[in-house]
Formats: C-alpha cells, sequence, structure tokens
C-alpha cells in the first residue's frame, strides 16, 4: 500500500492534478452572513467572487473540524500504509491544529500532520512533490523527511489590487501596516515565518507583473513554479510567458492556478500571485 498525502483547500491545488496524483483536499468553510459552504465542494470560485463583489456583507472563513480529518484519514486507512497531511500555516489558520486532534483519534496507521508555514500554491507546490514521491512508491519516513526540507525552500510572492479587502478580512497580520499610506498604490506581499508580510509597493499592474517576474528569478535554482490567479487569467497567462522567455523555467513546468475562497476573502479580486520551489 501507497503513502497518501492530505491537504486543505488553501493549497489552490487545480483539480485535474489533484485528481491525477491522489490528493485528498479536506475544505476550508466560508461564510456568507448565516451561509456556510465547503470551498469548491458547495462554492465554486465564480460563485465566490461574484458574492464578494456584490454582497453587502463581507464574507469570513473557518477551518475545517477535527471530524472533517477524522472522516477523511478513516476513510483512506484502509489503502494506505501511512498519511502525510500538509497544511496551511498555523499562523494564518487553524487548520494544522484540527488535523492534529484529528490525528489523535485515529489509531490505526502511522500520520504525520505537518505546518507548512506556507499558503496557496506554495503550500501546493510542497503538496505535488509529497504526492509524487507517494506515487513513486517512496516510503512514509521519505516523504516526511523530504515534506520538512521542502518547506524550508518555498517562496511566495503577491501583488493586490487594492487593500480594501486585507482591512475587511483581518487576518493578514503585518500587511496591515500598509493601510493607510499605500491607498492608491498596487501593495506588494511576501511571506516570512509564517505570516503575509508587506513587501513593498508597485503604480501599476504592469509593474506589478514585472515585480513579479523579478521575484520569479529566485536564486538561480527554481525547480518548481505556479502563477496563481483569481479572476484575471490573461495576467496569470502574460506573466507565466514573461517567466519562461527569461529562462527561469520552462513554461510547460509553470502551473497556472486559481486562488480559491480562503485567500480572496482576504486579498481580493484582481490578485496576483507567483510561488517556487528552490
Amino acid at each position: 500500500m501507497t503513502v497518501k498525502i492530505v491537504t486543505d483547500s488553501s493549497a489552490d491545488l487545480p483539480s485535474q492534478l489533484v485528481k491525477d496524483l491522489g490528493i485528498s483536499v479536506v475544505p476550508l468553510y466560508v461564510r456568507f452572513g448565516d451561509q456556510v459552504y465547503r470551498d469548491r465542494v458547495e462554492i465554486t470560485e465564480d460563485q465566490f467572487y461574484d458574492r464578494l463583489l456584490r454582497d453587502t456583507v463581507h464574507p469570513s472563513t473557518t477551518q475545517p473540524s477535527p471530524q472533517d480529518f477524522i472522516d477523511v484519514y478513516q476513510s483512506l486507512s484502509g489503502e494506505s500504509s501511512g498519511i502525510v497531511s500538509i497544511h496551511i500555516s498555523s499562523k494564518l489558520s487553524g487548520t494544522t491544529n484540527s488535523a492534529q486532534q484529528a490525528k489523535a483519534s485515529v489509531k490505526r496507521l502511522p500520520i504525520e500532520v505537518i505546518d507548512s508555514q506556507v499558503l496557496s500554491m506554495a503550500l501546493g507546490l510542497v503538496v505535488i512533490s509529497a504526492a509524487k514521491m507517494a506515487q513513486r512508491g517512496s516510503s512514509f519516513k521519505d516523504i516526511v523527511d523530504e515534506v520538512h526540507k521542502l518547506v524550508s525552500g518555498v517562496h511566495l510572492m503577491g501583488v493586490l489590487d487594492t487593500l480594501k479587502y486585507v482591512l475587511l478580512g483581518g487576518r493578514i497580520g503585518k500587511a496591515k501596516a500598509l493601510l493607510g499610506s499605500l491607498l492608491n498604490v498596487k501593495p506588494v506581499l511576501a511571506l516570512k515565518d509564517g505570516e503575509v508580510i508587506p513587501a513593498g509597493q508597485v503604480r501599476s499592474r504592469n509593474k506589478g507583473i514585472d515585480r513579479l517576474l523579478e521575484f520569479a528569478r529566485g536564486n538561480g535554482k527554481v525547480s518548481g513554479m505556479s502563477v496563481v490567479h483569481n479572476t484575471t487569467p490573461e495576467d496569470a497567462k502574460i506573466l507565466a510567458d514573461k517567466i519562461a522567455a527569461a529562462n527561469i523555467i520552462d513554461r510547460d513546468k509553470i502551473i497556472i492556478s486559481r486562488i480559491g475562497p480562503m485567500l480572496g476573502v482576504h486579498m481580493g479580486p484582481g490578485t496576483l500571485i507567483v510561488a517556487y520551489l528552490d
């Protein structure tokens, strides 16, 4: 039996990759007033962003419950020699804590819960690497060890169209320092020590794409990359083409994905992200 890989919907993984690699995704919850939906199960990205723009009540997100994880772990236990469960930074969500609680209730096989300290496709790239190892028949220990190495070499930067949703969402932590001074520019955010932090500003969308292109160069040893958008697929394609033209990584190795409700609540439409692995 192979090792099974579990993550949560904040990873923003493309659905076809989830299917092809046999990844189990536990959805977070999105709340609009009294209405609660499972991310990408009971509300699609298009439905979410449509409501985000027109609804008078700003939505919120909550982590999966421990029971949600118990259900997934138990369903996998009969076909797995172990489960590696990799999740969004614990400084941004209680998802990892829910997974840890669930682990204590499932005794039938080894389960390793890993706090990735990242989010979106920075998490997704780590999950993809782990899933590919599992498909090749790697051992539970080898996958766990490799994931711990990978999380120290994954990077993310994003350009927001507005700070409005950072203020409304209230969970972007140190990025709140941008408020007030950058209302007429495009804020640039990055990840550090599991938190979203301010990383500068740009004056236009094109400048934002250029900034992400420069970030994508990394240290010259990029092994995996994703461009992530929520409402501007054309910008994601432009940026991916620029990255490939700069010989940073082959175009067919760049995964274009879509930001889901979890991040969309806090970053708003028009967000563009680059994530890469050293």
